[in-house]
């Protein structure tokens, strides 16, 4: 197999690269014009790209490539510049993909495995988990140009016999994660007193090495072509679990107190951060019976033996800081 990773310097990318190339696989990984080469793993050869979109062009990249993992996107922004995030999104994941699948199916590319989210489903799912068969529901920008992404995918596939294969994430964590983790990482380390102890949700997340195990799985499998799969440790938690879990693999203690939740819902609005307060009060599970029942797949790692990962990632880059 051999296989073009893009979004190759990116958290997933890197993770996946290094498996790839620990297999002995062939890989070629993207890296824009304005990134270094030596952004990407060691084994990995680079294929200097534009940015996504609708003219980006891909021959070079593609040449004796078979499989096409997709990683790369424009994925949520903390702080938007675009009048038009909508159109923002589209332009790179949908649009940019769309651009990417046609070149490839053009090339004669076998597989295509495209990494989308959880969101594309909606962000609470109440008592029940997500399943593949639940009608979309796209709760912001970045799930819709996810969504219409995966169509045209679908279109691509029915036209030209391409092998397209669908991975729906939640939180994905591990080792050199960004974002909504690692602050879990930096506030749980300082000890802070947290109003979580009365929280009463459950949460679907995915260890990077799992979701790695996955997308090859995704690659490899006869049986994958043409599926979607929604993929995740399997092991759902609650945020005051997981803030326990996460301070034991860091070695602190848990700071939790009981706290009303409408009052927590309030506090949330009152600062602007009601969208953060849900995700860490409102259920997301994610039922991955599927993935493990047609293509035999099991995450090849505990959610402990993940968070422990990470942890020791994390309090190293900590140390070598100070």
């Amino acid at each position: 197999m051999k296989v073009l990773v893009t979004g190759a310097s990116g958290f997933v990318g890197r993770a996946l690269c290094t498996r790839i190339v620990r297999e002995g696989r062939t890989v070629r990984g993207t890296v824009l014009a304005s990134e270094a080469p030596a952004s990407l793993v060691a084994g990995v050869a680079p294929a200097v790209v534009e940015p996504l979109g609708a003219a980006t062009p891909w021959g070079h990249a593609l040449a004796d490539i078979d499989t096409i993992i997709h990683l790369a996107a424009r994925v949520h922004v903390m702080r938007e510049s675009s009048s038009n995030p909508l159109k923002a999104f589209r332009a790179v994941n949908t649009e940019g993909t769309e651009c990417l699948a046609r070149h490839a199916a053009t090339a004669g590319i076998r597989r295509f495995v495209f990494m989308s989210t959880i969101g594309v489903h909606g962000s609470n799912s109440g008592n029940l988990p997500y399943a593949e068969s639940d009608k979309p529901c796209p709760h912001n920008t970045y799930s819709v140009s996810k969504l219409e992404a995966e169509n045209k995918l679908r279109e691509i596939a029915a036209e030209t016999g391409m092998e397209v294969v669908v991975i729906r994430a939640p939180l994905v964590y591990g080792p050199e994660n960004p974002g909504n983790f690692l602050n879990l990482l930096k506030v749980v380390q300082r000890c802070l007193p947290l109003p979580l102890a009365s929280i009463s949700n459950k949460r679907s997340l995915l260890y990077v090495e799992n979701l790695v195990d996955a997308l090859l799985t995704c690659a490899t499998h006869p049986a994958a072509a043409g599926k979607t799969f929604l993929v995740s440790d399997g092991e759902d938690i609650s945020t005051p679990e997981l803030i326990r879990k996460t301070a034991a693999a860091l070695g602190v203690p848990a700071r939790l107190f009981p706290f009303p939740m409408p009052l927590v819902r309030v506090v949330g609005t009152l600062s602007g951060k009601s969208a953060a307060v849900n995700r860490l009060i409102g259920s997301l599970m994610v039922d991955s019976s599927k993935i493990r029942q047609e293509l035999g797949w099991t995450p090849p790692f505990m959610m402990e033996e993940g968070l422990q990962a990470t942890a020791e990632w994390y309090l190293k880059t900590q140390r070598n800081a100070s």
